[in-house]
């Protein structure tokens, strides 16, 4: 320890020195120079610096790299033998100086010398060893962008003339092998015992791969890091550690470069590990973005990427998710009309991958679920008027059934097999280890014939038709082209099934009719407001003359059958529901401008009907008829009570006369009051008011055309 601290106190002194002989604007002198590389060669290790020389070397080199005037001596090596990131910084600012003639020549050839004798590497390392020192962050975000733009940096200072070396195709190969050092040296740091970190690596990957350059940095540590993983835990965690302390920011970039350049789903699954469960921005990107929001990956990408889920069993769980949002989206009918044919294909071959990696307990598991989406999606698929639409529903059923009806018939259609549609049923059938289930014998699946699945849609070539029927796998092809075994379905006592359940109050029946939007709430609405009206007449007489003035300017919407009659049979409703306001109204509305010559004969025709309905007894039409002539001799009443006298001396009479041409008897009806007799001048008087006048002549004038 002793000699350690004489050893700084002589670079503390000779760096002092040094500065104390550069003058204000000059350039330390060559005696100076020498003095630095000889302080530095004494302490050995640079890391072994304090804050304070640090601090004192970082401004010396700075002076030497910015200077007017190149300086004197040897001064290019003190850059490649001093600390690593203290001479980055320094040449990377003085980039950004004021141009000079030496600078521009000098500073991006000692950069060069300085990528190219490994000091990039070292200035990485340094940095893994230094993360728990006070500042490391605030220096390690700084180095982080000069290292990433480094050929930014060189190309603007140029004008464009860098070195080759600084090129991005030549320069991120390169970082990408310093890197690979760095591993090498945390792979014997860990086997040593020692601690350190991977932190500013994986900083670096992440920045890189944000910037668009995943080609280059992973064309050299993809094949090495393959290659070192496939027998030794450590490299598998220095991977894994690697890729987990990626920022979340640039985690999407990373994951996409790795899936994209994996040879293989287990490769891909050594060099990540657990990444998709312990990082959510991990799990999105590879469960969701590129499987749903994306649709550019090639197949054999789809593959890596679904057999990575399938390769361990807490991503097992994802990928199950995986297919069933995979299924939702196939089985959408919004995604089939309005998704491109080639995110189509890129779902469909994403569930045949899925299902391909499934195993029996999991399709047991959620058999049922995968034949309602089956169901769903193919009757979608084949709606649509794309031929190649219907294909891919037509091949993914059949594929969906293979898988949950093992032992029974299975979906079977008729379509024109091309090269498409023999790669879509390839990637059913995975070779294993990745799909085939060990101790699971999957021969001998036919052998029982235990269950049916439900009429299904057949195709017919290249025109798929909705003919349907269950057809065993045995069956021939000449017995395809026959349609005599088909047996409709009895379809008489078919109801429609309502997609829109009919407004039960007379208020929700206002608010449709105003102010919706929704084209089957509004026939719904239309249908039942009669009956509501009649139902509860006290809350329609809170709103009377509103449903009044709604009806008598409601437009039919649609095509609904009977829509005039309907719209009558309500106002004549309210009419006699709440007759007086609603009479006013209808009248005062008669001799009003803008309104046609139809619906003033709409007013008049209300009027009538609802007056013919208030003067005419409640139970008006409904006569009984009876059905076998009387008894000539009836039986009295045992208790033969004085008002009763009339009834039994007419029923004695009845029973006497002959009568020789009679029609069947009718039953009187009740009398009652007249409910017109009070409310006629209300809907007469209004009327004949008006009829003389220009005002009214008017009216009728403009409405004729």
């Amino acid at each position: 320890m002793a000699a350690g601290s004489g050893t700084i106190s002589i670079m503390a002194a000779a760096l002092e020195s040094a500065l104390q002989a550069a003058g204000p604007g000059l350039c330390p002198e060559a005696e100076a120079v020498d003095a630095v590389r000889a302080a530095l060669a004494a302490a050995g290790d640079p890391a072994a610096l304090g804050e304070r020389e640090r601090a004192r070397l970082e401004a010396f080199l700075r002076n030497l790299a910015a200077g007017p005037e190149e300086p004197a001596g040897p001064w290019r090596s003190l850059f490649l033998e001093g600390p690593p990131d203290l001479a980055f910084s320094a040449l990377t600012d003085s980039l950004a100086a004021p141009r000079s003639d030496w600078r521009l020549a000098a500073v991006p050839e000692v950069l060069e010398r300085f990528l190219r004798q490994g000091r990039l590497s070292a200035l990485i390392w340094e940095q893994c060893q230094q993360h728990s020192r006070p500042g490391s962050a605030e220096r390690q975000d700084a180095l982080l962008g000069r290292i990433v733009c480094l050929p930014d940096l060189v190309g603007n200072s140029l004008l464009g003339q860098s070195p080759a070396v600084f090129f991005p195709q030549h320069y991120f190969p390169l970082l990408g092998g310093a890197i690979l050092q760095v591993l090498h040296n945390v792979s014997a740091s860990l086997r040593g015992g020692l601690d350190c970190s991977v932190s500013f690596v994986s900083h670096i990957l992440g920045k890189v791969c944000v910037h668009g350059r995943q080609k280059e940095i992973l064309s050299v540590l993809m094949p090495h890091l393959t290659d070192l993983t496939k027998s030794d835990c450590i490299w598998q965690r220095i991977c894994w550690r690697l890729v987990e302390r990626v920022p979340d920011r640039w985690m999407e970039a990373v994951v996409l470069g790795f899936v994209q350049r994996a040879p293989g789903a287990d490769v891909l699954s050594r060099l990540l590990g657990n990444l998709v469960v312990k990082n959510k921005k991990a799990q999105f990107v590879v469960t969701q973005k590129m499987l749903l929001l994306q649709y550019g990956c090639t197949t054999a990408v789809l593959q890596n990427l679904l057999g990575y889920l399938s390769l361990e069993s807490l991503r097992r769980a994802l990928l199950i998710k995986v297919l069933r949002e995979l299924l939702e989206t196939w089985g959408s009918s919004s995604a089939v009309k309005h998704s491109p044919v080639e995110q189509q294909q890129y779902i469909s071959k994403a569930i045949l991958i899925c299902l391909s990696h499934l195993k029996e307990p999991e399709i047991e598991s959620c058999r049922q679920e995968l034949l309602t989406s089956m169901m769903e999606g193919v009757k979608c698929h084949l709606d649509s008027s794309l031929p190649q639409i219907r294909r891919l529903g037509m091949i993914v059923a059949e594929s969906i059934s293979s898988k949950i009806n093992t032992d029974g018939p299975i979906l079977q259609f008729q379509y024109e097999e091309d090269d498409e549609a023999r790669e879509l049923k390839s990637l059913l059938v995975q070779a294993a280890p990745l799909s085939v289930l060990p101790g699971l014998p999957d021969n001998n699946r036919n052998e029982n014939a235990d269950a049916a699945l439900p009429p299904v849609l057949e195709s017919n070539g290249k025109s798929p038709t909705a003919t349907t029927h269950v057809m065993p796998e045995e069956e021939s092809d000449a017995e395809l082209d026959s349609d005599d075994d088909l047996t409709p379905y009895d379809m008489s006592e078919d109801k429609e099934l309502k997609k829109t359940k009919a407004p039960v109050y007379i208020r929700d029946c206002i608010e449709v009719l105003t102010g919706s939007e929704d084209l089957d709430k509004w026939e719904e609405a239309v249908k039942a407001l009669e009956s509501l009206v009649r139902k509860n007449p006290a809350a329609a007489r809170e709103v009377s003359v509103e449903l009044a003035k709604i009806l008598l300017h409601l437009e039919e919407k649609t095509c609904l059958e009977g829509f005039a009659e309907l719209r009558q049979k309500a106002q004549v409703a309210v009419l006699t529901t709440d007759p007086i306001p609603v009479a006013q109204y209808l009248t005062s509305q008669f001799y009003s401008l803008n309104y046609s010559l139809r619906q003033r004969m709409d007013i008049l025709d209300v009027l009538v009907l609802a007056a013919q309905e208030l003067s005419c007894a409640k139970g008006h039409g409904k006569t009984k008829h009876s059905g076998a002539q009387n008894p000539r001799i009836q039986l009295l009443p045992e208790s033969g009570s004085s008002k009763d006298w009339r009834r039994i001396v007419d029923e004695r009479i009845k029973s006497k006369t002959r009568r020789f041409a009679k029609g069947q008897s009718q039953v009187e009806q009740p009398s009652h009051p007249n409910e017109f007799n009070s409310l006629a001048g209300h809907f007469f008087f209004p009327l004949i008011q008006n009829f003389d006048r220009m005002a009214a002549m008017l009216a009728f004038a403009c409405s004729s055309f």
